[in-house]
């Protein structure tokens, strides 16, 4: 992979998960796409009869090119990195292999901290920060729906600006904003009050506005964040963040979270980088968190009662 075919700009998505193949199906049309991963059967799958959406009650097939040699992608000028958070030291390793010198690394993943990790290997000018709305379901290896539009903002970076243009050419709702800070723990917040609770209780995210309990710990888990945010200076780009978490979940009602998806696959979660980055910022900020501590808990001895089961 040397030069751009067709004069269309390339682009590397590490991770093969829900989000990669969302956004490796919508870009792929306007870009020369490579995904780059380390699950054979996901990858198999994508080569065999590339990604396959299903978006508006349609199925669409994206023919892509997927691979698990980094060496294959050596001198991608940019890469968006839409792996799990506990997979982000390894994508940061490969990505030291093939990303060019002036490229960008571009994450949207869930959490907080990825960044960190990236830039600890690339350098802070080869890596940017977004968040995005936008949500999907792994129906199967290569497999995906779409979970509704949502918009993507993009930090501030002299080299995201192809990116940028690249997702605004794909119809992808884009904004570029100065500061993300606020964003960033906005869907924190959102993800800390609803992704764990899913997960546990095994319900899509509209059923948690059925329970008046569920609804409380929503609420207290979502207000811990904002009191965090605030310790650090962060303004939540809401005003109520219970009531936000309840939007959100009402939109989004017949979606499985991605907290639940693992789950349900026996794979591991993201609750380090959403419950557990919580519970250490609040440490390092002088403030409680014990709601976010507890379903911490409960989310990981799920988790490990379910590997014990299994043996």
């Amino acid at each position: 992979m040397s030069a751009e075919q067709d004069g269309k700009p390339r682009l590397l998505i590490v991770g093969t998960g829900a989000m990669a193949c969302l956004f490796g199906s919508r870009l792929a049309p306007h870009a020369d796409v490579s995904l780059l991963g380390t699950w054979q059967t996901g990858l198999d799958a994508l080569r065999r009869r590339g990604i396959q959406l299903e978006r508006d009650g349609r199925l669409e097939k994206v023919p892509v090119r997927a691979t698990d040699d980094p060496g294959a992608c050596a001198g991608s000028p940019r890469a968006l990195v839409l792996v799990k958070s506990w997979q982000t030291e390894r994508a940061a390793a490969r990505l030291q292999q093939c990303l060019a010198p002036d490229g960008i690394a571009l994450t949207l993943q869930n959490g907080i901290g990825n960044l960190e990790i990236l830039a600890a290997a690339l350098g802070p000018e080869r890596t940017a920060l977004g968040v995005t709305t936008m949500g999907a379901t792994l129906l199967g290896p290569g497999h995906v729906r779409a979970g509704g539009e949502g918009t993507t903002h993009l930090a501030a970076h002299p080299r995201l600006g192809a990116m940028a243009d690249l997702f605004c050419r794909a119809g992808l709702q884009t904004e570029t904003v100065q500061d993300l800070e606020s964003l960033l723990w906005g869907k924190l917040a959102i993800n800390a009050s609803i992704n764990p609770l899913t997960a546990l209780l095994g319900v899509r995210n509209g059923r948690l506005l059925e329970s008046a309990p569920a609804r409380r710990i929503m609420a207290e888990l979502a207000e811990e964040v904002a009191r965090v945010a605030a310790a650090r200076g962060i303004e939540l780009p809401f005003a109520d963040p219970a009531a936000a978490a309840e939007d959100v979940a009402r939109r989004t009602a017949a979606n499985r979270s991605s907290m639940l998806q693992d789950m349900l696959r026996g794979a591991p979660t993201e609750v380090e980088a959403i419950q557990g980055a919580i519970v250490k910022a609040g440490e390092a900020a002088g403030v409680p968190t014990p709601a976010n501590r507890l379903v911490a808990d409960l989310v990981r001895a799920q988790v490990g009662l379910h590997v014990e089961g299994n043996r």
